[in-house]
């Protein structure tokens, strides 16, 4: 019992949220891959696949949840050239997956570089908020700092990841808010953020995707076009009937297995839309959870991103030193940001995007990050559970060493009582002795 007590450290309540979600994505995830299941012929292989992937996530939190977090301000010195470079790379030689160039091969692994710049980013955000405290707000310079680094990030990840651009430039937004930088600057930054995407906007919408295909890191406007117009149309003025389903097929089928679910659902593998939707088991994964699971399923999920965003917060305040509380949130808030983003998706609320649901869909690279970042939510907790422990600690000696101060003026009042009478009753013994 001790030895498990020593190697599963840090707040009980996000270990528990962890295990849940992992449990949660080895279920749907084996009941998802049923396309995966057909192309390959293995039954068991999807599955067996992401089940390892789980166990070195596992492995992987309960290392990084070992190590002092303070340590953690170090990872960017390294972590974000490495991750411009390869960002850099993957644009010239990375592999095409759904039109975009996101993923990157060695030595017969794939992975993601953009998992890396976020996780890069997240921690240097938190350490230039963290250095420029001061009593009533952040030093402007900090904000400074964060734009030079988040607009050297994003122009190499939006060209083709512009989802996940707009996720990560919404966190660290969050992060600034958290982190006292000046309303005054945040204005100026909200008001130029909103002039150049509308321009940006307005001008691929009117623009032909013909002209932009000569032009770099620009192919992928007719996508981007696409996913707008197919947004903001009018559904409901197409009849039934007339309704294309081929048209945007992981949308209309994600609304049926949506439609079709109860409140309890069909049940874990009785999912049908899982052999229409080609990412069931990733991208759409929430969909084939409602229709699984229902809506108490769906809720369910949704509680659990939520309280990991509110047990982030209650840890966050007990931190003495800023840089663990900007860490714990900016981590919290980009998995909580990027599951609500892959919901809203499922749902219709926003615009198709290539967002995994954290911890829950199939994934690689994905998975391993955000179990380092549940290892580094862990480890604050237990720095900010040391903290406190380390006060008990001080106050009970402090109490201790009070008490034995006090016990020792009694004694010495004692004696001094004592002392007192017996000079008291000698002088009266002489004084009966002379009258004698």
């Amino acid at each position: 019992m001790d030895l498990i007590k020593d190697i599963f450290k840090g707040d009980k309540v996000i270990w528990i949220i962890f295990l849940f979600l992992c449990l949660i994505s080895i279920v749907e995830v084996f009941s998802a891959a049923s396309t995966l299941t057909y192309k390959s012929g293995d039954h068991w292989g999807p599955i067996t696949h992401h089940s390892v992937f789980l166990m070195v996530g596992a492995f992987i939190v309960v290392l990084v949840h070992n190590i002092p977090c303070k340590y953690f301000r170090v990872l960017p010195f390294f972590m974000l050239p490495l991750s411009c470079l390869l960002l850099f790379a993957v644009m010239i030689m990375g592999n095409y997956v759904n039109g975009a160039a996101r993923w990157m091969t060695f030595f017969g692994i794939q992975f993601q570089p953009s998992e890396l710049a976020k996780m890069a980013v997240i921690i240097v955000t938190a350490f230039i908020l963290s250095r420029f405290q001061e009593d009533e707000n952040a030093h402007p310079k900090a904000f400074k700092y964060i734009m030079w680094i988040i607009c050297i990030v994003l122009a190499l990840i939006a060209p083709e990841n512009g989802s996940t651009a707009f996720l990560l430039f919404g966190v660290v937004f969050l992060m600034m808010i958290i982190g006292r930088v000046p309303w005054k600057q945040l204005g100026m930054l909200i008001g130029v953020c909103t002039l150049l995407l509308t321009l940006f906007v307005s001008v691929i919408m009117v623009t032909p995707a013909s002209k932009y295909r000569d032009l770099p890191m620009m192919h992928r406007v007719e996508t981007w076009q696409n996913r707008i117009k197919g947004f903001f149309e009018d559904k409901e003025a197409v009849p039934a009937a007339k309704f294309d389903i081929d048209k945007d097929a992981q949308i209309a089928h994600a609304n049926i297995a949506i439609a079709t679910s109860h409140v309890v659902g069909k049940l874990p593998g009785n999912s049908v839309q899982r052999d229409f939707l080609s990412q069931a088991f990733s991208d759409f994964i929430f969909a084939i959870i409602i229709e699984e699971l229902g809506l108490l399923g769906g809720a369910f999920i949704v509680m659990l991103y939520l309280w990991l965003l509110i047990r982030a917060g209650k840890i966050a305040k007990r931190c003495e030193k800023t840089f663990p509380a900007f860490l714990i949130m900016g981590i919290a808030m980009l998995l909580v940001a990027q599951a609500m983003l892959n919901m809203m998706v499922a749902v219709g609320l926003f615009p198709v995007t290539g967002q995994p649901l954290p911890l829950i869909s199939k994934g690689g690279t994905s998975t391993l990050i955000n179990c380092a970042y549940i290892g580094m939510m862990l480890s604050v907790s237990r720095y900010v559970a040391d903290k406190e422990e380390q006060r008990l600690k001080e106050a009970k000696a402090t109490n201790e060493e009070k008490l034995q101060a006090a016990a020792q003026a009694l004694v010495l009042q004692a004696r001094e009582l004592a002392n007192e009478s017996t000079d008291d009753f000698q002088s009266s013994e002489y004084d009966n002795e002379k009258n004698d």
